[in-house]
């Protein structure tokens, strides 16, 4: 509090607030508000709220109005000699001076501890600040390393992905090799099976030609005898008898090779047949 403020305060701890209307003053120099002074003074023994004084006498405790009437000006002090009145007057500024120092003395302690907070805020400020910045410097830290690791990572996709487009053009051109490949065996296969019935086929002609030419002879258990009888030998000209233009076969002709072409595909084998069909085939 300034020394030019006109107003006191409340010595209660807890309260503090500006005093107006009626106060409670003590003989050790405290001043109470109305409602605090009524509270705490209403018991017996009365003690000091400020400073735990006790205050038994009959006027150490009084309720004075700051703001008195102008009547209670003009009579309050009259006939008094003067060196009362100063006496009365000057005990009244040093309760005011004390008072205001009082009030000074409570507002640099509430500065300094204020001060003390303050630093100590700072200081607690300015841990969690070097604790933040240590734990921003890491995650840099880390976050350079990781982005090394993705350049390295990045690097190692483009050599890989190289790698990659380099083995499927391999592939595709190992693919269109193969698939030519595949292409002429096939096609030499087609071929080597069209060869090998063209041969089949020869070689049945042949077969059928030289057995028309040239009668073989089969042998049968009880001698040499032809299987096919001499009918065959009467019709072997037929295989080779072409009609002519716009004619037809000859029956007797006809006969004859269809006799032929019974007797050699259709020839019994003699180890299979047994004496009983070697008996019928002779009757």
């Amino acid at each position: 509090m300034a020394l030019y403020e006109d107003t006191l305060l409340c010595n209660f701890p807890k309260c503090r607030a500006k005093l107006s209307g009626f106060a409670w003053v003590t003989a050790c120099s405290h001043i109470f508000c109305d409602p605090h002074g009524s509270g705490e003074f209403s018991r017996s023994p009365a003690v000091c709220p400020a400073c735990s004084s006790a205050l038994s006498g009959k006027l150490d405790i009084v309720r004075s109005e700051l703001s008195p009437p102008e009547e209670y000006k003009a009579m309050v002090l009259a006939g008094l000699r003067p060196e009362i009145v100063l006496e009365i007057s000057s005990r009244a500024l040093a309760f005011w001076t004390y008072q205001v120092q009082q009030e000074r003395l409570h507002q640099q302690y509430s500065l300094s501890r204020l001060e003390e907070q303050l630093k100590q805020t700072e200081l607690l400020c300015s841990q969690r600040l070097q604790g933040k910045e240590c734990e921003v410097s890491g995650v840099k830290g880390e976050l350079s390393a990781l982005s090394k690791l993705l350049e390295e990572y990045k690097r190692k996709y483009s050599d890989v992905s190289e790698k990659l487009m380099e083995r499927n053009r391999q592939h595709h051109k190992l693919q269109g090799l193969y698939d030519s490949l595949r292409l002429r065996n096939m096609a030499a296969s087609s071929q080597e099976r069209e060869r090998e019935s063209r041969e089949r086929e020869r070689g049945s002609h042949n077969y059928i030609f030289s057995r028309a030419v040239g009668q073989p002879k089969f042998h049968t258990p009880q001698g040499s005898r032809s299987h096919c009888g001499e009918g065959d030998h009467k019709n072997r000209h037929a295989l080779f008898y072409s009609p002519p233009p716009g004619g037809t076969v000859p029956t007797a002709a006809a006969s004859g090779f269809e006799a032929e072409k019974e007797g050699f595909f259709q020839f019994p084998s003699p180890a299979r047949e047994g004496p009983h069909s070697y008996y019928m085939q002779k009757q």
